[in-house]
């Protein structure tokens, strides 16, 4: 009972303190993404520096609460290869919520700020647009197999704007986060799937297919991470509130240039089904080793 009070107490302290520094970096961030506004491209990337600055700092002082609130140990392998000066893809098993913390935790001021990609739509949402946006997010648009019928002559438009919005990404080092899995793991959608893994969900080629085809020759490194929970996956509560006991995050990188020249990924992979046969098949051995080593690791998927 004592124990579990103290939980409750550390977790609420916990969040408070995030809510704080998040409107504390927040107002910055929204600030300066108005003067990013002003058409002038050296002024952009100016303001751009100052912005992942805000965010980098938003996401240490989330860190130092951690540390001082949950305890949680973290053994991690394979930092030793990163820098804050390379462009990279990273991929991740997903699980929790927890998932975004860690490894915000593990590569804050070790690889350039993580970004996802994100639909075009989102930039209208209100606030949270705009903050994207000026954090360099990249915004992509798609358009479906039925539009492309209508429209033949929008073909490849799609990757065309994709490519265009990255183009700043040439002169800035940046970090894009994919979860392949595309939802969190659970039981239920293992069984739904018919997974043949045991620790994890089917990868799906698509998303990273999509970046390797707009960013490909921007991208240097695939960083591989697998997260295990050695004492079963947490919540969100259970993380801020000090229930975490250990964390392991293996790490591993691959160059991207040994993907695109060994064939294992074209930038025809939306148009040839034999691409995208052979890159699936590429992510289902690499999906398999993080299973394997997964269960080396002894994790387990129940909750606490």
């Amino acid at each position: 009972m004592v124990r579990a009070l103290l939980h409750h107490i550390i977790g609420t302290i916990s969040v408070i303190f995030y809510f704080i520094n998040t409107v504390v970096w927040a107002t910055p961030i929204i600030v300066l993404s108005v003067f990013k506004l002003i058409p002038v491209p050296q002024w952009r990337r100016f303001i751009s520096y100052l912005l992942d600055t805000c965010a980098t700092a938003w996401i240490g002082v989330n860190n130092l609460n951690q540390r001082i609130s949950s305890g949680t140990t973290f053994h991690v392998t394979g930092l030793e290869q990163l820098t804050r000066n390379d462009w990279y893809l990273v991929t991740a098993n997903h699980q929790s919520w927890v998932d975004i913390l860690v490894l915000q935790r593990v590569f804050n001021r070790k690889i350039p700020f993580l970004k996802f990609f994100l639909k075009k739509e989102l930039i209208y949402v209100p606030i949270l647009g705009l903050a994207w946006w000026a954090l360099d997010f990249p915004f992509m648009r798609r358009y479906s197999k039925s539009f492309l019928a209508k429209h033949p002559e929008l073909k490849g438009k799609d990757m065309e704007t994709t490519r265009k919005a990255c183009e700043k990404f040439r002169t800035k080092p940046v970090s894009i986060m994919n979860f392949v899995e595309g939802t969190r793991f659970t039981q239920s959608k293992h069984d739904r799937q018919g997974s043949p893994f045991t620790h994890l969900l089917k990868p799906k080629a698509g998303g990273i297919a999509f970046v390797l085809s707009a960013m490909g020759e921007q991208l240097h490194k695939l960083i591989d991470v697998t997260i295990d929970y050695p004492n079963g996956v947490p919540t969100f509560w259970d993380f801020v509130s000090g229930r975490v006991r250990d964390v392991r995050v293996n790490i591993s990188v691959m160059p991207i240039k040994e993907i695109m020249d060994s064939g294992i990924f074209h930038p025809s992979y939306f148009d040839d089904p034999q691409v995208r046969a052979r890159f699936q098949t590429w992510l289902n051995e690499r999906w398999q080793a993080k299973d394997n080593l997964l269960e080396e690791l002894n994790a387990t998927q129940k909750p606490l």
